[in-house]
């Protein structure tokens, strides 16, 4: 099955048709995609830097079905760490001195550590056939030797030189088999068996067929093959696993795209070069200096990017690795190579099984931007392997401007409609790809044959007027197109007609920030090929055609998800399904009736659903038209009873320039405010840029969805009997041709305030006993927030934050203004030239290892070294061998100590406000600005880690 193109080294990832995590389900409409035709690519908001120019921060196309909303999943490698071997301390010594606090791996309090030790759920991944579902079994935290294993930081990204993989490479333990009866009931488990004991399973793809399932293995062992990855296959049927390849020498390359099904008994795989030899040595004296140069005066603007290629040497160990030589391998043993050895990073099947386009960068390579820019290659070949041509050879792309919707110039979102045996369709951008050029149109989309004689044009399919934001085919008589800008936050779906010359038709033209009117997207069904395209129904009673949106239903009162019947003549819509939104949220995630080639018929309608609640975590459950009967088809127990009657309100207040804020709140089990008085409380949040007043002030999440608890998460001092108030809007608003930023410390400022000012009204947090906090630009916000506005907070916590502006000068988050545009915005949004005005307690975590552009390790340094030049009460935790993100055992259980700490001691036990000022003082009329403030005073390049209700791998 060709498959969408999910990052592996981050996620031990299975192909579609489904793919969930029983404690996360859904995400907004802005979380990562996850499902897709085979014939989509990954947007550029969601894809990693290293591939792609930097994100556009928008929502998805329309394109994408509910499926988009799947949690991505990733096994978690793990190792129990022996209590003999135990680099933890016993629990904390009292009184403790500087020596004890400051040396060893500690553990946070047992009723916080039992939590995060919780036994992870499987992942599930469906069948195509919609008959058999896998239970994909994982370990939970992983121990700090795996973080701690040799990594090469090469063009923009980070490998295992031992497995020839990315690093930090999650995993699962097991598969077990269940059949899905008709009756909605699971069969018992059969165990895929036949590997060694231990073996750590990476990319389980099913076949189209889904009779056979692929999956890398690899073991722990000295020798450096057997910390190499081999591909198997299981028969599904029986479970009994076998290598694809009869030599146990061949071994899987995974640094980029690893292997692909290229028919039911075929896949294609990249495999490590046999005549490869070792890797090259490091010489012990360059050849020459390190020279970069710009005599042709060519404007290069980059954001931060981490890992680059630094000289030759870099240059040819990135090469080393990433070259591989396909080989097509029959499920026989049958083996015959295909191609050249080359640094393959994308293999698509078409989906008639004739063709296989082949994508591949090469040098020169660059030493300014990660490997995603590099020169690309995209070949097309047949499937038993010649090349028929090349359609493109793109230099290396330096020079993509850093507004948003600006992209590389040339061909790009190369792909096979998905409803063509073999027609190929791309984009073009008619602005030289920078958005600040006003063209019209700005991209075409081209289409064209495989087969198409040399010399022969392509087509011009569509000129769009905005940024191209993909397409989802159904068949000649239906397409929808979707576009988008930024600036402007519109987007527009249009209705076309691909095998007729019919006018297209505007089908939707709406801003993305507006929620409230957002229709929903069309579901997606599974061709016989194994690509996706838009499901169209009939009714029993009437002749026209119909689509079913799928949304989110965002309202006043919280996200309500529905599914409409959506009339493609008339645009008259018919709601069919509902959530409850009394106690429970619940939402569609996939089509189940579409195993059958033909007409769908909305009386025979088949849904898998989700559904949870406060306290319930999600099951998920087969729903079949006309009775709409739900069938539970999950049990999965509740990940930590402890918390199971936890108290969960979404609140709303106004900020005093009137804006609409909305907040989560959380209080521990069993309290009452009446009775038990005033808690400590703990505000965890992320800024987000908005247009509009009134889009930002729209309510957004359930006020039923299950509350989920991550390793790192703010809800686990839920446990500790604090308050949370998780996710008070942080709305920067920039109306018209207002710049966002350049109001950013009053708009932050008063958001705050009103959140302080609403838990305090409520009786649930004492006024000196409100600590701030948040990850990455949540950091960003917190430093700023304890500078200009010391009145609210008695400490703060700030994650893998950046704090000077002028390190990231060529744009940050939304901002894509360089330094030299909008200086004083810089300055006065950095919380490092404000360091001289902290003055409560600052706790800075970082991990030694951030790969996020913009958030290197040293700005955390750099704070921590002004703060304490001005005698700020401060403490810096660097985090060996961490990244943005944190994740061995130890790491995280010692930040979670750390934040227990640090909360403990500066806002349990805070009695008063240090910088003067009663309880009465906490909220000012004063502009969005606190009073010690100076008049004159992003997501970080990489939003994912932002602290969400939702529980995220």
């Amino acid at each position: 099955m060709r498959l969408h193109k999910v990052y592996h080294h981050l996620l031990s990832h299975t192909s579609p048709p489904f793919l969930l995590h029983p404690s996360s389900t859904l995400f907004s409409s802005s979380s990562p995609s996850f499902l897709f035709s085979k014939s989509c690519r990954i947007s550029p908001s969601t894809t990693p830097s290293t591939l792609n120019p930097p994100h556009q921060p928008f929502l998805q196309p329309m394109s994408v079905s509910r499926l988009h909303n799947l949690a991505p999943i990733g096994a978690i490698a793990t190792e129990n760490v022996a209590a003999s071997s135990s680099p933890f301390s016993n629990a904390t010594p009292t009184p403790e001195d500087d020596d004890e606090l400051n040396s060893g791996y500690r553990l946070p309090p047992p009723e916080i550590r039992d939590i995060v030790d919780a036994p992870p759920l499987p992942a599930l991944s469906f069948s195509p056939q919609r008959d058999k579902i896998l239970f994909l079994k994982r370990r939970s935290l992983p121990p700090l030797s795996e973080l701690a294993k040799p990594e090469d930081k090469l063009a923009g990204i980070r490998i295992d030189g031992k497995s020839n993989t990315r690093s930090r490479m999650s995993f699962y333990t097991g598969i077990g088999i269940h059949d899905l009866r008709d009756d909605g009931t699971l069969g018992p488990e059969k165990l895929v068996h036949g590997f060694p004991d231990g073996s750590k399973l990476n990319f389980v793809t099913w076949s189209t067929d889904g009779r056979h399932l692929a999956f890398s293995i690899r073991q722990e062992q000295e020798d450096d093959g057997g910390n190499k990855l081999r591909v198997w296959v299981a028969d599904v049927e029986t479970g009994k696993a076998k290598p694809l390849f009869q030599s146990p020498n061949v071994f899987l390359n995974a640094i980029f795209d690893n292997y692909v099904w290229v028919n039911n008994s075929t896949l294609l795989v990249c495999t490590i070069p046999a005549s490869r030899g070792s890797p090259p040595k490091k010489p012990l004296v360059p050849s020459g200096p390190k020279i970069q140069s710009n005599e042709q005066k060519s404007v290069v603007q980059v954001r931060t990017f981490q890992d680059l290629l630094k000289d030759e040497y870099d240059e040819d160990l990135f090469e080393y690795y990433a070259t591989s030589q396909l080989v097509l391998v029959s499920l026989d043993g049958t083996v015959k190579l295909f191609g050249e050895p080359a640094l393959y990073t994308s293999l698509d099947p078409s989906p008639d099984e004739k063709y296989i386009l082949l994508s591949s960068v090469h040098r020169p390579f660059s030493f300014t931007v990660p490997c995603g820019r590099f020169p690309k290659k995209v070949d097309l070949w047949s499937a038993d392997g010649n090349l028929m041509k090349t359609l493109c050879d793109l230099p290396v792309a330096e020079d993509i401007p850093i507004a948003f919707n600006s992209v590389r110039k040339g061909m790009r979102s190369l792909n096979w409609r998905a409803d063509k045996p073999s027609t190929l369709y791309w984009v073009e951008t008619q602005d030289g790809g920078d958005a600040k050029v006003e063209v019209s149109p700005r991209d075409i989309v081209y289409t064209q044959d495989a087969d198409a004689t040399q010399g022969e044009e392509p087509k011009i399919f569509y000129e769009l007027d905005l940024r191209y934001g993909g397409i989802s085919w159904c068949n000649d008589s239906l397409a929808l197109i979707y576009e988008s800008w930024y600036k402007t936050r519109r987007v527009r779906t249009w209705l076309v007609s691909p095998g007729f010359n019919e006018t297209p038709r505007l089908l939707f033209d709406r801003s993305s920030e507006d929620v409230y009117s957002d229709p929903g997207s069309p579901m997606l069904r599974r061709t016989p090929a194994g690509t996706y395209v838009i499901a169209k129904f009939k009714k029993e009673d009437n002749e026209g055609t119909y689509l079913l949106l799928n949304g989110s239903g965002a309202t006043p009162e919280g996200n309500i998800p529905f599914l409409d019947l959506f009339n493609i003549g008339s645009g008259e819509k018919e709601r069919i399904w509902q959530s409850d939104k009394e106690k429970y949220y619940e939402s569609v995630v996939a089509l189940m009736s579409d195993q059958n080639a033909g007409d769908l018929y909305v009386n025979q309608l088949k849904v898998l659903t989700s559904k949870e609640s406060k306290t319930e975590n999600t099951q998920y459950y087969i729903q079949r038209w006309p009775d709409r009967k739900a069938c539970q088809i999950t049990s999965f127990p509740h990940p930590y009873p402890q918390l199971a009657s936890l108290q969960k309100e979404m609140v709303r207040y106004q900020r005093k320039d009137g804006v609409q804020l909305t907040a989560t709140l959380y209080l521990p089990p069993g309290y009452d405010p009446s009775r038990d008085g005033p808690l400590p409380c703990l505000l965890w949040s992320y800024p987000g840029e908005f247009k509009n007043k009134e889009a930002a002030g729209q309510v957004r999440g359930s006020p039923n969805e299950f509350a989920g608890i991550g390793p790192t998460s703010p809800l686990l001092w839920l446990a500790r009997r604090y308050a949370i108030l998780s996710g008070p809007t942080i709305p920067i608003i920039g109306e018209g041709k207002e710049e966002a930023n350049d109001s950013y410390v009053e708009q932050l400022v008063g958001s705050a305030e009103a959140a302080v000012e609403e838990v305090i009204r409520r009786g649930v947090a004492h006024p000196d006993k409100i600590a701030i906090g948040g990850h990455s630009y949540g950091a960003f916000m917190t430093a700023n927030l304890l500078a200009h506005a010391p009145h609210l907070f008695c400490c703060g916590i700030a994650r893998s934050g950046a704090y000077n502006r002028t390190l990231t000068p060529f744009g940050f988050q939304n901002e894509d203004r360089t330094l030299w545009d909008a200086t004083d915005t810089y300055i006065k949004m950095s919380p490092f030239m404000s360091a001289n005005k902290i003055k409560k307690p600052i706790l800075l975590i970082h991990g030694e290892e951030d790969n996020n552009s913009g958030t290197l390790t040293m700005q955390s340094d750099r704070f921590f070294n002004a703060l304490k030049g001005h005698g700020a009460l401060c403490r810096l935790v660097v985090l060996p061998f961490e990244s943005h993100g944190y994740a061995s055992r130890e790491s995280i259980m010692h930040v979670l100590w750390e934040t227990d700490r640090w909360l403990d001691k500066f806002c349990v036990s805070n009695s008063c406000s240090e910088e003067g000022g009663s309880s009465e003082d906490k909220v000012i009329a004063s502009g969005g600005v606190a009073a010690e403030a100076d008049p004159d005073i992003g997501l970080d390049d990489d939003d994912s880690l932002h602290f969400t209700t939702r529980s995220s791998l």
